[in-house]
């Protein structure tokens, strides 16, 4: 009997954690995720990847891996092999070639962000298991995530982003004086510099003189390969989330006023003080705009499934009663998704809660997966002549 209840919930695999400086943003998402999905509707199971990259699952893998207590938990990988889908268990004996199947698994949802985990590697191993995922695929993935290739989207689409630069981490290393002079020609101070291939502010710094660009240079370079350096502007922080595949919609925006200079990872998750204005107190033509402006984005990358797409509104003056330039500074493909993350917190606002907007992004997963499978795999010359 319980076998068979098993085989009519849907096969949900849960996969956090990751070989990421955003690894403990990712645990924080998947406890609010794994706490909303409903067992009554899908069988569970977790699966975390350590800092070192060991895939594992088990009993209770959330709270082994929040305690680094991994002991007890298996070691487990999915194969890219469509003919067997599923989890699979890795043999702990080095002379076992035995692969042994797990669990089937239905859909896997992501909650794995930065690098191995929203930037596309980890979809095209999705992709080539043939199992359905949250999110965006491959090449929405790898859009969203390279800030610098983002930019240069966004501008041949004719969406107002800050002019910036891309430096690489051997040409800070080889000659950090001729990148410091680069950068400091894109603008007058403030520059921030970023990893082009991170989040959640991880390595982000905010540049008020040349001593700082030099220390933000090494600083982003520590976290990828690719860094880059962009104009600073006095601007309020405009947030919207997306939802969807070929059709998507947005939110309504909201506000993030943050704690600190500018929105640090100490900002998002360590003071608890950064205010978000749901909605945003922005005119009704501007919120239309955005709303336009974050689809277009999304579109033009071919996102799926979901996004949080971040804008900024640049102040004009003390009051600011006339708003500035707008200006899309980055998409995340996989937002926070804590029960306090502006992703979902807009949704909520706009009319559908937490435990529901999970449910959906399962479902267009699945949408998206019957689509993959429309697509033909053979070519057969002459077998449309007849």
């Amino acid at each position: 009997m319980v076998e068979m209840e098993m085989k009519l919930k849907l096969r949900v695999g849960v996969l956090f954690g990751g070989r990421s400086g955003e690894h403990e943003v990712s645990l924080m998402s998947a406890s609010s995720i794994l706490a909303a999905l409903d067992t009554n509707k899908y069988a569970v199971t977790q699966i975390g990847i350590t800092h070192d990259g060991a895939w594992l699952t088990g009993e209770n893998v959330f709270e082994a891996m929040l305690n680094n207590r991994t002991d007890e938990l298996v070691g487990t990988t999915f194969l890219p092999d469509p003919t067997r889908p599923g989890l699979y268990r890795v043999p702990a004996d080095p002379d076992d070639e035995q692969f042994a199947c797990m669990a089937d698994l239905d859909v896997v949802f992501p909650v794995l962000h930065g690098t191995f985990g929203e930037d596309g590697a980890l979809q095209g191993f999705l992709e080539m298991a043939d199992l359905a995922y949250v999110g965006a695929g491959v090449l929405g993935s790898s859009l969203g995530m390279d800030k610098g290739v983002f930019k240069d989207v966004m501008r041949f689409h004719d969406i107002p982003v800050l002019d910036w630069i891309v430096v690489s981490r051997k040409q800070i290393q080889q000659n950090v004086d001729a990148v410091v002079e680069r950068a400091m020609q894109v603008a007058a101070f403030p520059l921030f510099v970023k990893p082009a291939n991170l989040g959640s502010s991880v390595g982000v710094s905010k540049c008020n003189s040349r001593s700082d660009l030099l220390e933000g240079l090494f600083e982003a370079a520590r976290y990828d390969r690719r860094v880059i350096v962009e104009r600073g502007i006095n601007a309020r922080e405009i947030e919207i989330s997306v939802l969807g595949n070929e059709e998507p919609k947005a939110s309504i925006p909201g506000e993030v006023i943050p704690s600190r200079e500018f929105y640090s990872y100490e900002a998002k998750y360590v003071d608890n003080r950064s205010e978000l204005l749901i909605p945003a107190p922005i005119s009704p033509d501007l919120v239309r705009k955005v709303q336009e402006l974050a689809v277009e984005a999304y579109q033009a990358i071919d996102c799926a499934g979901m996004a949080r797409v971040d804008f900024l509104l640049e102040k004009t003056g003390p009051t600011d009663i006339v708003p500035g330039e707008l200006y899309l500074n980055e998409l995340n493909t996989l937002p926070g998704f804590t029960q306090i993350s502006m992703y979902p917190k807009l949704w909520e606002a706009s009319g559908l809660p937490y435990p529901a907007l999970v449910d959906r992004l399962i479902e267009l997963a699945l949408d998206r997966k019957g689509e993959r499978e429309r697509t033909e795999r053979r070519y057969l010359a002459g077998a449309q002549d007849g």
